[in-house]
This record gives structure tokens, C-alpha cells and sequence, in this order.
């Protein structure tokens, strides 16, 4: 497949016919984002598992890591050979088991934990040489969600608009309840587009991490959490980061010529080690406004759990009562 440019931005929407959408379904594929580090929820994760395992690969709740549970809620749209998980070698002994476990080709090992932007990039170049140009979701591991069904019925009803916008990338907006300022927030446009399904919208601003008084400003005007699960075309996510920080593309080439090859992991190695920590979000997300569209999602229970405060608020909130949690055990994280 060609790395082919987009169309122009800020061109008008057109919904192609039922017969155009039609010829072109290729299965949905899925991103599981486990590379992180998990520092900031370090102080928890330890007391937990009584190691330095990152959050992703810890039991928070009943018995079941993140990672397992962020899998088996994109099992619900995404069959299991389609699914990639994207990890960092540094956690090799806490996610061994997956070598066996998921389809070949689908775990990408990142040499070093630079950044979403990398591990992105990386994972979706995997998706793009084992299945060409297909949608994909991508769904961070470290994600509460209390009603998984509904939480993909509603990525299922992005990738079915990205079937019909094939140049657009659709995040998934969470109604927000408190000015947060740890997360990317969504400007969406007033009026949503005339599609069937929960309300989506154009986006007119991404900001990232605001200070308190613009947080509080965007709660008032009803914009969204970023929940940071997207769903594109192969080549809508290349193209996105194409148009904003191209160089980090002409990096990965090397590897890009590489994947499914004996040298894969040392050119890998390689690639990374001329690479800067990157977000994904502020790097790309919030400098292509007019390539993004945000769907409404509400009543589906979300957390990000990034932080212990926020862990222990979120089982307090729904009357979870993880085996670890004592009553004296973790009351300093509240």
C-alpha cells in the first residue's frame, strides 16, 4: 500500500452510497496499547503485585490485569487473530505469555518505551504489513470501563463511519463530568453530521492537559473527553502523522522494510534508539483538528486509571472491592 497524502483538508463530507461502502469491509482490526511504563500508578501497582510490573500487566480488579481486560473487551468487535498489542521489551517477564497467545505477527516489541507517537506508529505499520489498509481501533490498556458492551457499541458505530469517511480519524469523546487537567480534551463543532447512530461531530479544537481555569471553561461548554480510543484507516493514521511530524515517518522507514524479517529486531533497536519520547496526542491529534471526528459517548462507566487517586474514586464509585484493598490498606492513594 502507497502512503498515499489525504485529501485536501476542510473539504466537504460526503457519505458514500450503500453499494460504494459495500465493496470495500475488510475485517476491523484492533490496537491494544500496553507499552508504558505506568510510573505515575507505581506506588499502587507495587503494593499490589510486589514488583515494578506496569500498570497494564497488574490484577486491579478481580484478578484480571488491565491488559486482559482492555483484550477481551475488543474481543466483543474484533476477532482474536485480529488483534495487535504493542509492548516494551523492558516488561518482557510480564508479558511473555502473549507470544503464544495472540495470532503471529500481532505482538510488536518495541526496543524502549518512547512514547505513544512510536508505539503507534510502530503497530500500526505491523497492522498495514500483515492486512494492507483495513480500520483499525486503537484502545489504551489502562481504561475503567464498567459496561464493555456498550462502551464497543459505540467503536463499532466508528468503525462503521470511517467506512463511509475513509480520510477521517474518529475519537471517541467522553461526556465529561469534571474539569480534569491529566486528560486531552475534544472541541467539538455544534452541530453533529446527519448519520445514523450516537451524535458525531466535527472537531473544531483538540487541547491537551489544560490548566484548571481552561478545564473548567471547556466543562461549561460541554466539550468531551478524550478518551484516546480512535478508530482510522491504516492510511488515515500514517497520513495524520504525515501532515504533522513527518520526520518521525522517514525513521521509521528502515523498520517499515524490515517487518516480518529476521532483522526486524535489530533494526528496530536501531530505529528507536535515534528516537525522542513522543505523544501521539500532542503531536498529531491536536495540530490536525480538521482531519478528526469526536462521537458522543455516554453512560458506559469510563476511567482513566492513571492515577491511585483516581483508581480508589472509580471503586468507591461503583462498589467494587478488589481482594487487595483492605480497609487500612491503601487509605493514603485517596
Amino acid at each position: 500500500m502507497a502512503w498515499a497524502s489525504l485529501p485536501q483538508a476542510g473539504a466537504q463530507l460526503l457519505l458514500p452510497s450503500c453499494a460504494a461502502m459495500s465493496a470495500n469491509r475488510p475485517d476491523a482490526w484492533a490496537i491494544i496499547l500496553a507499552g508504558g511504563d505506568g510510573l505515575r500508578l507505581r506506588s499502587l501497582t507495587q503494593k499490589i503485585a510486589g514488583d515494578l510490573r506496569p500498570k497494564q500487566f497488574c490484577a486491579l480488579v478481580d484478578g484480571e490485569t488491565m491488559f486482559d481486560r482492555t483484550r477481551r473487551r475488543a474481543g466483543l468487535l474484533v476477532r482474536p487473530d485480529r488483534q495487535v498489542a504493542v509492548v516494551t521489551q523492558e516488561h518482557r517477564e510480564y508479558f511473555g505469555p502473549l507470544s503464544s497467545d495472540l495470532a503471529p505477527g500481532c505482538l510488536v516489541v518495541q526496543p524502549s518505551n518512547q512514547g505513544t507517537l512510536a508505539g503507534i506508529v510502530y503497530s500500526v505499520m505491523r497492522v498495514e504489513h500483515l492486512a494492507g489498509d483495513v480500520p483499525i481501533a486503537i484502545l489504551p490498556s489502562d481504561h475503567d470501563v464498567i459496561d464493555d458492551r456498550a462502551f464497543m457499541t459505540y467503536v463499532e458505530s466508528a468503525v462503521e463511519l470511517v467506512r463511509a469517511l475513509p480520510d477521517r480519524v474518529v475519537l471517541l469523546g467522553i461526556e465529561a463530568e469534571t474539569p480534569e487537567t491529566d486528560y486531552g480534551w475534544v472541541e467539538p463543532s455544534r452541530l453533529p453530521l446527519p448519520v445514523d447512530g450516537p451524535p458525531v461531530f466535527p472537531v473544531r479544537r483538540f487541547w491537551e492537559k489544560p490548566s484548571p481555569t481552561l478545564a473548567r471553561l471547556l466543562l461549561e461548554r460541554r466539550c468531551l473527553w478524550n478518551s484516546f480510543v480512535m478508530v482510522g484507516w491504516t492510511s488515515a493514521f500514517i497520513d495524520c502523522v504525515r501532515a504533522t511530524v513527518p520526520e518521525a515517518l522517514v525513521t521509521f522507514v528502515p523498520l517499515r522494510q524490515a517487518l516480518g524479517t529476521p532483522q526486524e529486531e535489530a533494526v528496530a533497536a536501531m530505529v528507536y534508539a535515534h528516537l525522542a519520547p513522543l505523544s501521539f496526542s500532542a503531536r498529531v491529534l491536536v495540530r490536525v483538528p480538521d482531519r478528526l471526528l469526536a462521537v458522543r459517548v455516554k453512560d458506559v462507566g469510563w476511567s482513566d486509571w492513571g492515577h491511585p487517586a483516581r483508581v480508589m474514586a472509580a471503586l468507591r464509585r461503583t462498589g467494587r472491592q478488589p481482594t487487595w484493598l483492605e480497609p487500612d490498606g491503601l487509605a493514603s492513594t485517596a
